[in-house]
């Protein structure tokens, strides 16, 4: 395992090599940040293999690299005061959101300086999902994310510290997309926001999508996956 984690191109090298998946259920986003980078340094020193975390949130805004506050529509105090976490991270990207019916992954996996080749991988899981549903999702050149039509399913924004990624994507199941109305999304004016639910006129549950990128990041990274059932308490 030392081997593999230290070595980020080792492991796409290799066949049958695991990674780990951790359902954290809902969680608040401070406390699964700390986690991540509990997380990351796990990784980074060769502890664990690669990581997906895979979770829910309570209402949050974050702010990544590219963010100058200039996308949200209300000062950061209106937001904390109609339920409303808000924080600034060290993530790319500009201004989201992220509530109850999103499914967020964290893949925190060994890139090197493959970062571009690693957010296609990752957009690629994603279409791989949403073609299993029958729908037709691209990646847009020039912006991390997919999309169905103009409207956005599911945005992607990565940090990587010593060679290992955190944060990761954010894909909408049965979201309430009425929350993105507090703020211009991803910075990109006129375009929308759509969900799995809203495209297919259903529920879908949750596991059942939660299986569906596990699978789609087993064949696309060519990595096995293994459950981790315990849940790991992070310090915040």
């Amino acid at each position: 395992m030392v081997a593999v984690a230290c070595l980020p191109w080792a492991w796409r090298m290799l066949r049958d090599v695991e990674f780990w998946v951790e359902d954290l259920g809902l969680l608040p986003y401070g406390e699964a940040w700390a986690y991540q980078k509990e997380v990351h340094q796990e990784v980074v020193r060769g502890k664990r293999p690669p990581t997906l975390l895979l979770l829910e949130h309570p209402r949050v805004i974050t702010l990544g690299r590219k963010a100058t506050g200039e996308n949200l529509l209300f000062p950061e105090s209106w937001y904390r005061e109609n339920g409303f976490e808000l924080f600034w991270v060290e993530r790319g990207g500009d201004v989201t959101y992220h509530g109850p019916g999103q499914l967020v992954g964290y893949p925190i996996f060994p890139v090197g300086r493959e970062v571009r080749r690693f957010l296609r991988q990752i957009e690629e899981a994603i279409v791989k999902v949403a073609a299993g549903y029958g729908l037709e999702a691209y990646p847009t050149p020039g912006y991390a994310g997919v999309w169905v039509g103009e409207d956005k399913l599911c945005a992607i924004g990565v940090a990587v510290k010593e060679g290992v990624s955190f944060h990761g994507f954010a894909l909408n199941v049965s979201t309430d997309l009425n929350d993105f109305t507090v703020i211009i999304p991803c910075g990109l004016k006129g375009k929308g926001v759509t969900s799995l639910e809203k495209l297919l006129g259903r529920k879908v549950p949750m596991p059942e999508v939660k299986e569906r990128v596990v699978q789609a990041f087993a064949e696309v990274f060519g990595l096995v996956p293994r459950y981790r059932e315990e849940r790991h308490e992070a310090q915040v």
